[in-house]
């Protein structure tokens, strides 16, 4: 059994180590191999100027937005070579912002309940921006059709306000452009109280023929921005359509293609997603669109989700509505699961990269944030999920520390089976699968507690990685943020001498209590069992608590407080057990054993 179990923890280590080797060292390399190939690509463009550009992406003769006529503007405050005029004012109890009536562009959004760090005093979290010095983020939606681009409304449109100029849940705001041609646009933005604006637009003809036009919308990002970097995570362009369903495309990805064009849809959504914001798009209901996310060197480079609808024809004396709605903000797992059944946008509770064990992590985020309503406190939540999962693994459990206690009860008898077999290791076998079964004993079901519960370590990691419930949510003392690692640190003496270790060691030296503390339970429980007889094996025994207390110094502190409170638990658990089977307890020979000298060997 001793040798199974310690099997199953080589394999764990070894994943952990591979998936650090690969975070810390194997994806930065790639990183950079790839920004050389994307240095060179450039160079070699550079020296073949009459290329051919690259084919439309649209079937039909209008033009794709983002495409080389496509245009910029700024922020419409004056810049050179723009118009002035003045913004339509957002405000509501979670956000504020304007709008930019040149465009009727959503480019200026301000998260009010977030700031950028744990002090509340730290500026608030800007998710939207206007164009300039070669930045900008911002919502689009426009039309456009044959003949000239001005009689369509387009990114460098004017639009007139009608009325209120303050979109606020219970005002909203309408605007106008007429293109002196027979056409009238009349747009009307709304907002709900969270996230949730919704833009319905109404387009006369009161020429006399026909017109054909096509609508677009898009969600262009000036600049790459900073991202986590972790691959248990995707922040970039991510969208739902068609029959592909799920894409998620990133930055450096689409640098090297320039451009991803899924099939056409007739539902879906598509946008940007960080960790914890997100600004997406949900075309026009019903009607057929072709998503797009691109890359377009020119300002600086510029990323872009967007979609082009069929062309369709509008009568002399006809109208024609289309509601489009674009969700900027936090990706809070209510809010999005509420929208998603509320407007029927299909699959957008994928904004949140719940990963493949959605089936455990979701729910397991539902346990968490049910517990939270009821405790007040997000690392108390975890506390007593931590005890819901014991208790979920106690028949197992049980079954397995049984096992293990009649395993240290046979112990002589293994010994003495060793040593009478030392040179027969098939008859040795044979011996030991006799004496489990006299004893009914199961010697991997020791195994199998600590098997079934790392799918939950890794799905509440997940949960305090991506969830931004748990960005910011103190416990007590100075963990102020249980999404973020221990700040305190054993080298200053957790505060008491006035220096910080962060300042001069790298993350994974700093340390900090519940690290230690997590370390010491680990320490302990592995001693609850005897040392191994294999040297090899007694070593790894020895030093897998030191290997993951450096380990984990780097994990969300709300992670090291579940292991740490996880090993207390089991430890309690088996000493009952142990007890009961009148088993005796290593643990105190075990830790006397480190501390005493051995016995000289006699001289031969």
């Amino acid at each position: 059994m001793e040798n199974n179990r310690n099997f199953f923890v080589t394999i764990a280590l070894s994943i952990v180590i591979l998936t650090a080797w690969q975070v810390l060292y194997m994806n930065p390399r790639i990183e950079a191999q790839r920004e050389a190939a994307r240095i060179e690509a450039e160079r070699e463009a550079e020296k073949q100027p009459d290329k051919p550009a690259p084919d439309k992406p649209a079937d039909i003769s209008i033009p794709q937005p983002g495409g080389e006529n496509d245009n910029v503007p700024g922020d419409g405050n004056g810049g050179a070579g723009e118009i002035t005029v003045a913004r339509i004012e957002i405000d509501t109890p979670r956000v504020k912002g304007s709008i930019n009536p040149v465009g009727a562009r959503i480019d200026d959004l301000v998260l009010k309940d977030y700031h950028e760090t744990v002090d509340k005093n730290s500026p608030n979290i800007t998710l939207l921006e206007p164009v300039r010095d070669g930045d900008g983020y911002f919502a689009e939606i426009g039309y456009s059709g044959s003949g000239d681009r001005t009689l369509y409304p387009w990114a460098d449109t004017v639009w007139t306000v009608e009325g209120n100029a303050k979109l606020t849940p219970t005002t909203p705001v309408t605007l106008s452009f007429d293109n002196g041609s027979g056409l009238k646009f009349t747009r009307t933005f709304a907002i709900d109280r969270d996230f949730l604006f919704t833009i319905s637009d109404s387009i006369a003809n009161t020429s006399a023929g026909p017109v054909s036009l096509a609508g677009y919308g898009r969600i262009t990002r000036l600049k790459k921005p900073k991202i986590a970097g972790f691959y248990i995570l995707h922040e970039g362009l991510i969208g739902v359509t068609g029959e592909e369903g799920l894409q998620e495309v990133d930055y450096d990805d689409l640098v090297k293609n320039k451009e991803v064009k899924p099939g056409k849809s007739t539902d879906g959504w598509l946008g940007f997603t960080d960790k914890y914001w997100a600004v997406a798009m949900v075309p026009p209901e019903s009607r057929p669109f072709q998503p797009r996310y691109s890359y377009l060197d020119d300002k600086g480079g510029r990323y872009q989700s967007d979609y082009l609808t069929d062309e369709f024809v509008l009568q002399p004396g006809g109208t024609e509505t289309l509601k489009t709605m674009v969700f900027a903000g936090a990706k809070q797992v209510g809010v999005i699961d509420r929208y998603e059944t509320e407007h029927n946008i299909r699959q957008f509770e994928l904004m949140i990269d719940w990963g493949w064990f959605h089936f455990i992590t979701k729910p397991l985020f539902y346990l968490i944030d049910w517990l939270y309503k009821f405790l007040g406190n997000f690392g108390l939540a975890i506390l007593a999920t931590t005890v819901i999962v014991k208790l979920l693994f106690f028949p197992l459990a049980n079954k397995s520390y049984a096992s293990m206690a009649n395993m240290k009860k046979v112990q002589p008898q293994m010994v003495e089976i060793r040593e009478k077999y030392a040179d027969d290791k098939m008859k040795q076998q044979q011996a030991m699968m006799e004496l489990y079964k006299k004893e009914k004993i199961n010697p991997i079901a020791g195994c199998w507690p600590m098997l079934l519960q790392i799918p939950v370590f890794f799905a509440l990691y997940k949960v305090l990685f991506i969830t931004i419930e748990m960005r910011h949510a103190p416990f007590y003392g100075w963990i102020k943020d249980l999404a973020s690692p221990d700040p305190s640190s054993v080298w200053n003496l957790f505060g008491l001498l006035p220096w910080d270790p962060h300042l001069y060691l790298p993350a994974v030296m700093i340390l900090g209590f519940w690290p230690l503390l997590m370390g010491v339970t680990m320490f302990l429980q592995m001693r609850m069992n005897p040392t191994p007889p294999d040297p090899t094996q007694a070593m790894m025994f020895t030093w897998m608590p030191v290997i993951f207390t450096f380990m984990l110094s780097t994990f969300p502190a709300g992670l090291v407080i579940y292991w740490a409170w996880n090993n207390t638990l089991s430890i309690i658990q088996q000493a009952v057990i142990m007890k009961r089977q009148g088993a005796k307890i290593e643990l105190w020979d075990n830790l006397k054993g480190m501390f005493s000298k051995k016995p000289k060997q006699p001289a031969e």
